[in-house]
């Protein structure tokens, strides 16, 4: 089975049975939180090229007298940290994996201006389409440095196989019931990533 053909049959298959989960995390999140529902942001894929991720909303657009965004530990809401602990929030992105644009399994797509922070080989994340979960995240997510995490992203481009991606699935579930690896220490989400030393 081709990669592309399985994100195709796990995203039909997963979206028809959460469909209603989907419709019910909606509206609790309009009805605590306001609209929108969704937060959407353009974010790069494979070999860069940009798309749009969709998510859950988690956090409230506060922001000080000077018009700035407040930090995260101060945006986000009590059912954003629900969605965040369970990995609900991620559950949008289904669409990304039957638009093309996702895998379920890959590196996980991150902020634009990072693509000029990579070193060359860090930017060989890219080699691939990014996913709903990977290896980086079942190997310590948002406790882990940035090296550690893109050294694992580098090793799953170049071990990338069915049985590596059912492998990430299955420690995928187990991190979500076991709620590991959430946030980084000190930081409500994951600190932001401004390079490393070129290797």
């Amino acid at each position: 089975m081709t990669k592309q053909l399985f994100d195709i049959s796990i995203g039909v298959a997963s979206f028809l049975i959460l469909s209603p989960l989907l419709w019910f995390l909606a509206l609790i999140t309009a009805i605590f939180q306001g609209l929108p529902i969704f937060f959407r942001q353009m974010r790069p894929g494979l070999n860069g090229a940009p798309f749009y991720i969709y998510k859950f909303r988690t956090m409230l657009a506060a922001r000080d007298e000077n018009g700035n965004l407040l930090p995260d530990e101060n945006r986000i809401t009590v059912l954003g940290r629900f969605l965040r602990s369970t990995s609900l929030d991620e559950l949008p992105e289904l669409f990304n994996v039957l638009k093309g644009e996702m895998s379920i399994v890959g590196p996980r797509p991150l902020l634009f201006q990072y693509l000029k922070r990579y070193s060359p080989k860090q930017a060989r994340r890219h080699e691939v389409k990014p996913g709903l979960t990977g290896w980086a995240q079942v190997k310590g997510r948002n406790t882990i440095s940035w090296e550690e995490k893109f050294n694992l992203d580098v090793w799953y481009v170049d071990n990338v196989s069915f049985w590596l991606d059912m492998k990430i699935i299955a420690m995928t579930v187990w991190k979500i019931v076991k709620r590991e690896g959430i946030s980084q220490v000190g930081h409500a989400t994951m600190e932001e990533f401004f390079g490393s030393k070129a290797e």
